[in-house]
């Protein structure tokens, strides 16, 4: 059996994200608060997503044309203005306010007291993959979570998934044309060494041959780096790099013959002390677009 070219995130993604979050703050004990508090984020979005009835509801023609042509249906800029942020925003901390502790509520207060103007500029920032303003850097996640909130209620309305990008965009989300955050290997015996990107923004995930590079598609110059040896039996978590020479990026791969439960939004997060040796070495820079993760320039 062929296992499809593209998948369309499922109604409980966010609820399974939190699940795993909560698995990898016992595991990764230095980040035991961050993910804890991403996971109760996560937990968040499911109820923003199943509760909220949002402002522009596409109607069954809107998509037709885009994935008949093969263009990304929701695509970020063309979709933009039709989204309102500031009801997703509000409707998710809604939801959160009931569960975080003192530590957050400045970020909840913080974002309440905001303009509709004020929240798109980050709204903007996030998209762009920009760090934005220092002053409400820290505000920017929940902005991002809103937004993931608001695309992955778009990708299930489609009424198909898009096919496979080809040619120049076949790296880019066919679903909403953002670029990947991570990949995952496959280990179900009916899709075994599938590899599938995932996108960081409405969780679609597509198809791209494995031992090519995410960025440039180039295959001579890879190398799979992790924290622990493979010799390791005790390594906390299955997150390699896959480090291409030739461009100088690299892209999170996670195998779930390693663990069969790693979802890469959250390993992502949960493997932050890869980026941060990467970062020091400088032989390559990230690629993978975590919109939950601001990473400054």
């Amino acid at each position: 059996m062929h296992p499809p070219e593209v998948r369309l995130p499922d109604d409980d993604h966010f609820a399974r994200r939190a699940r795993r979050l909560e698995e990898l703050a016992e595991r990764v004990a230095p980040l035991g608060d961050f993910l804890h508090f991403m996971a109760q984020l996560a937990q968040a979005q499911q109820v923003a997503l199943e509760r909220t009835t949002p402002s522009w509801q596409p109607g069954p023609e809107t998509f037709s044309l885009a994935l008949e042509h093969g263009m990304p249906p929701l695509n970020v800029q063309a979709l933009r203005g039709d989204i309102g942020i500031r009801a997703e925003l509000d409707a998710l901390l809604d939801a959160l306010e009931l569960h975080v502790g003192q530590a957050q509520r400045p970020l909840l207060d913080g974002l309440r007291k905001l303009s509709a103007e004020e929240i798109g500029r980050l709204a903007d920032d996030v998209l762009a993959g920009e760090a934005g303003d220092e002053r409400t850097r820290g505000l920017m996640p929940l902005v991002a979570a809103a937004l993931q909130v608001a695309w992955l209620r778009l990708a299930r309305s489609l009424p198909q998934a898009p096919a496979r990008p080809v040619g120049e965009v076949r790296t880019l989300c066919p679903s909403c044309g953002s670029p990947p955050l991570a990949s995952v290997i496959e280990s179900d015996p009916q899709y075994n060494g599938v590899r599938y990107l995932q996108c960081g923004l409405c969780a679609t995930q597509w198809y791209l041959e494995r031992s090519l590079c995410s960025v440039c598609e180039q295959s001579g110059k890879l190398d799979y780096l992790s924290l622990a040896q493979e010799s390791d039996a005790t390594a906390p978590l299955p997150a390699q790099a896959e480090a291409c020479g030739d461009c100088g990026s690299y892209l999170k791969i996670f195998p779930r013959a390693l663990d069969v439960d790693a979802e890469p939004l959250a390993d992502d997060l949960a493997s932050l002390a890869l980026d941060l040796l990467l970062g020091e070495e400088g032989r390559y820079r990230r690629s993978g677009f975590n919109p939950l993760l601001i990473v400054e320039g």
